[in-house]
């Protein structure tokens, strides 16, 4: 499972999307949101392999996005995984 929340210039430059497509094409349940502080919160479930590509994509964002941090959450997630990756509101 990969829980984080990423940080830095990521509302407003079509991360979420990006996210979603990202996962998607990597086979991974789960979804990405907004979050009131500024930050994208993403959640993802599958292959180890899959989970690592995509921490790497979220490292970097599309372009427009500037990623300061990708923070891992130790809290449980409030919402289960979403199939296919899809993003909340």
């Amino acid at each position: 499972m990969l829980y984080v929340a990423v940080r830095g210039r990521v509302q407003g430059v079509g991360f979420r999307w990006f996210v979603r497509e990202r996962a998607r094409s990597l086979g991974l349940r789960g979804w990405v949101r907004n979050r009131q502080d500024g930050s994208v919160e993403v959640l993802a479930l599958g292959d180890d392999l899959a989970l690592d590509k995509l921490r790497e994509y979220l490292r970097s964002g599309p372009d427009g996005a500037r990623v300061s941090d990708v923070e891992d959450q130790r809290t449980e997630p409030a919402v289960a995984a979403l199939d296919p990756f899809g993003i909340l509101k």
